[in-house]
């Protein structure tokens, strides 16, 4: 009885955990593999290519956020609390070099301010994106794409004063419907053409640094696109604690990104001009305003993740000295 009770209550902090942690690395299907063939290096649209990158960007997520953020790294909380300055905590606890400790306080000064600055784009940027479909879908709409977006991230930063728990409540069953709209069209496209599952093989991955290495190097920063988000991980494990967050990522987020990717990649390899925008040609005609509206609200989810991560780095480095005492307010006991 009692185990049925703690997974009844677990439940709604896993789709809570959803709406708050996720939403950032979440809505990366929107750009990513538009801008590392699209960016400011464009490399040609070609099967080799193609299997090359999708490749890159699976075993990057397998590597840096399933092993290295939500397997080893959420171990390491500082009394549930995680991100990077809870992290700088428990090492300099545990050294008596004091040349040590001062060289690891300003690597975890310099992670915590290059979080803060991630912080401050992704609302404005993915915002931004997802309120764009609407220029896609009705042109006639692209003078209006400022403005909403605008007033979208005011109403955004409104609400924050009713806390974590309370925005989770809102933002968690929307972000579970984004994930599994996410997968279904992946899907629908991959069994279009099933071949493009091949690039899970790393060999592709390897192949395309081996025989391009310049270009595979500036590409790494256009990968980067499909981890953003993944340190809010981290950062947020003190709002949820750990279980709910790897829940979460291992039960819905993960297979659906992957599942989104692969859809996009075998989109493109029917269709190499699909690559102008993937992720909305993915979707039937009858769909794209709809999915444009559903990818604004899991943008400003998104957006959600970084503010909530900030927060938490904002109670850390008060705590430890590097940030004036500040008056914070708990809303919820749980």
């Amino acid at each position: 009885m009692s185990h049925d009770h703690s997974r009844k209550a677990l439940a709604p902090v896993v789709i809570a955990a959803i709406g708050v942690v996720f939403g950032d690395i979440g809505t990366s299907p929107l750009y990513a593999l538009k801008e590392i063939f699209n960016g400011h290096h464009p490399i040609p649209v070609t099967p080799d290519n193609i299997f090359g990158i999708l490749s890159m960007v699976f075993w990057s997520i397998m590597a840096l956020v399933t092993l290295k953020y939500v397997t080893v790294i959420m171990r390491a909380d500082n009394r549930g609390e995680g991100g990077s300055l809870a992290l700088l905590s428990l090492i300099t606890e545990k050294s008596h070099n004091r040349i040590v400790t001062w060289a690891i306080s300003l690597l975890g000064i310099f992670a915590a301010a290059l979080f803060y600055g991630d912080s401050m784009i992704t609302p404005a940027i993915s915002v931004l994106s997802a309120v764009e479909g609407l220029s896609v879908a009705t042109p006639h709409l692209e003078h209006y794409v400022v403005p909403i977006t605008v007033g979208i991230l005011v109403s955004l930063f409104m609400i924050q004063k009713q806390g974590t728990g309370q925005v989770g409540r809102y933002f968690g069953p929307v972000t579970v419907l984004w994930f599994v709209t996410l997968a279904v069209l992946g899907v629908a496209s991959i069994v279009q053409t099933p071949e493009v599952l091949r690039a899970v093989d790393p060999r592709y991955a390897l192949s395309f640094a081996i025989d391009k290495p310049h270009v595979a190097f500036i590409l790494l920063a256009a990968v980067f696109l499909a981890l953003t988000g993944g340190e809010a991980l981290y950062a947020d494990m003190g709002h949820f604690g750990p279980r709910p967050v790897r829940l979460a990522w291992y039960g819905l987020v993960w297979p659906s990104l992957m599942l989104n990717y692969f859809g996009q990649g075998a989109l493109v390899l029917r269709a190499p001009v699909s690559i102008e925008n993937p992720f909305y040609l993915l979707a039937p005609d009858w769909f794209l305003l709809p999915l444009v509206g559903l990818a604004t609200l899991a943008t400003v989810i998104a957006s959600q993740a970084t503010i909530t991560g900030a927060y938490s780095m904002t109670l850390q480095a008060t705590r430890l000295g590097y940030l004036p005492r500040l008056r914070i307010l708990h809303t919820s006991d749980t």
